[in-house]
């Protein structure tokens, strides 16, 4: 299996270091093994996605395995269904997608962010990198055995595309509970995330399962789980100082993890 072209959705062909459609649309593979399929008319900014910081953060705190338990929770549900084609949609550095890789024939990790999928493709080999949105997914119809969404957002009728009949969707988003002690210390009035409320066209919801546990965060550490978050924009300097100076940091993760399984055309 390979790409299909983002421009006119036609089958990409490999030649050498590049992909080219029959209407002659050609990308290049970089030198770090990624292809990037998102065109300059499909960007909504000039460097979209995380910043390299951001990757960075997440990448050092997430190496720490604070998110392990998670990772090994979506690993146990890919190898009930024992998928060939695996698609990570905002992959990021690959932390997940280079698991995921253990429990399928072909993996795919996608996302929006050149600077994440460059370190992806550099350090996880094994998985098959693309630079390419979510709205607009570069493959072509019925191709995936299975998909993973971890918080990522994603064009619903896309997933319905590339999902096989009978092929499934597993999904991570946070629990009401999630990062509360963090929120806390940004927010004057904390509210918790609302209760799972999504439906994905086409798909039926199999199995709902809550991932709760505790952190014991260094302060440095919870500097870099801030870093990673969409909280950072929000937190003032003192919040920063704080979380710097303090030997520990007892933080609650809350995950929602959803199986979805397509319906038969």
């Amino acid at each position: 299996m390979s790409y299909s072209c983002p421009l006119c959705h036609a089958p990409l062909t490999r030649s050498g270091n590049s992909y080219l459609c029959p209407q002659h649309h050609q990308f290049d593979r970089a030198k770090e093994g990624y292809v990037n399929l998102l065109p300059v008319q499909h960007k909504r900014s000039r460097d979209p996605g995380d910043s390299a910081e951001m990757m960075q953060a997440r990448r050092a705190f997430l190496d720490a395995g604070h998110y392990r338990p998670l990772r090994d929770a979506v690993c146990d549900k890919l190898r009930m269904i024992a998928p060939r084609q695996v698609l990570d949609i905002g992959c990021g550095e690959g932390y997940y997608t280079h698991a995921f890789a253990a429990e399928a024939q072909e993996t795919w990790g996608l996302d929006v962010s050149k600077t994440a999928v460059r370190y992806g493709a550099k350090r996880y080999p094994q998985v098959n990198f693309c630079v390419a949105s979510s709205q607009r997914l570069p493959f072509a119809d019925g191709c995936m055995d299975a998909v993973i969404r971890i918080y990522a957002p994603c064009n619903p009728l896309e997933l319905k595309r590339v999902v096989k009949p009978g092929g499934w969707v597993i999904t991570v988003t946070p629990g009401p509970r999630h990062l509360v002690e963090l929120k806390g210390l940004i927010y004057s009035e904390v509210q918790l995330h609302a209760p799972h409320s999504e439906v994905i066209e086409g798909f039926t919801l199999h199995s709902h399962e809550a991932l709760a546990y505790p952190m014991a965060l260094t302060g440095s550490e919870a500097v870099t789980l801030l870093q990673m978050t969409p909280f950072a924009w929000r937190a003032k300097p003192v919040v920063w100082d704080a979380l710097k100076q303090r030997s520990q940091f007892d933080c609650q993760t809350d995950f929602a993890i959803h199986a979805w399984q397509r319906e038969a055309d």
